[in-house]
């Protein structure tokens, strides 16, 4: 389709290539969008900065989990099903694309994508780096410019039809995941299927470690959850001990004796 479509956002324009199918997805908090993507210099020859096609994976956003680069989910939620569509979009959409797009390629090297990273938010960590270790990033974080992304939409999962990774799920998501994880593993230990009991106590251990971030060290919030997280770890040592891990299992349990003396 030749006509272009101006969104309602300020410095972007969108270009159905082809059509899709059925309504716009309703979305909710914890959607799920999967598709692929094109990332092409705004020059004449529509220079490709990177194609998740080459990479071998579509990309995955989780809808209000505050992504990088805020403006994919906009682009995103006016695409239909089976939809490729492509948009152009202002350099004031685009500042983040350096970062995003590094942590991409390291996923794709099956490098830590936040190898080397402060803790701090992404702004923070642009001013940090005087090089992303990639020539056309550094390029692009420079002189940050209008980029073309050509995207075509797979699915869109509501938040009940997919497992979702610890860290997009909710506080009171994680609490209840907590104790399912909790008896998947005594069930796995009785099968003695200790590798894969260990991994969900670990699961359920970083749920409860995310929530207790938020809270403040040994007051009772802190506290009802740190009583929570005590019998899983030595559930999760005792599965190490099986599997003959016993440096790890040193480690934690020092680390329980000191705390709980």
């Amino acid at each position: 389709m030749e006509e272009t479509y101006l969104l309602n956002v300020e410095g972007v324009k969108k270009k159905i290539l082809h059509g899709g199918q059925g309504e716009l997805p309703k979305l909710q908090d914890g959607s799920k969008f999967t598709f692929h993507f094109q990332t092409l210099k705004d020059d004449f020859e529509r220079t490709v900065i990177d194609d998740s096609r080459e990479a071998g994976m579509p990309m995955e956003i989780i809808v209000g989990k505050m992504f990088k680069l805020e403006i994919w989910e906009t682009l995103l939620s006016s695409m239909r099903i089976g939809e490729v569509a492509e948009f152009w979009c202002d350099a004031i959409h685009t500042g983040m694309y350096a970062l995003v797009s590094r942590g991409m390629r390291r996923i794709a090297e099956g490098r830590d994508p936040l190898e080397g990273q402060k803790h701090r938010c992404g702004m923070g960590n642009m001013f940090d780096y005087h090089s992303t270790g990639y020539d056309d990033l550094d390029e692009l974080q420079r002189t940050p410019q209008p980029l073309i992304f050509i995207m075509e939409l797979f699915r869109v999962e509501d938040p009940s039809a997919y497992k979702r990774d610890t860290w997009a799920m909710s506080k009171e998501e994680k609490l209840a995941a907590v104790p399912v994880l909790h008896s998947e593993g005594n069930r796995l230990v009785l099968r003695r299927e200790f590798a894969q009991a260990a991994a969900k106590y670990q699961e359920a251990v970083i749920c409860l470690r995310n929530l207790q971030a938020k809270e403040k060290p040994w007051e009772d919030g802190w506290l009802k959850l740190e009583n929570l997280v005590t019998p899983l770890v030595l559930n999760y040592c005792q599965c190490q001990l099986e599997l003959g891990e016993y440096y790890e299992v040193l480690e934690h349990t020092t680390e329980l004796l000191q705390k709980h003396n």
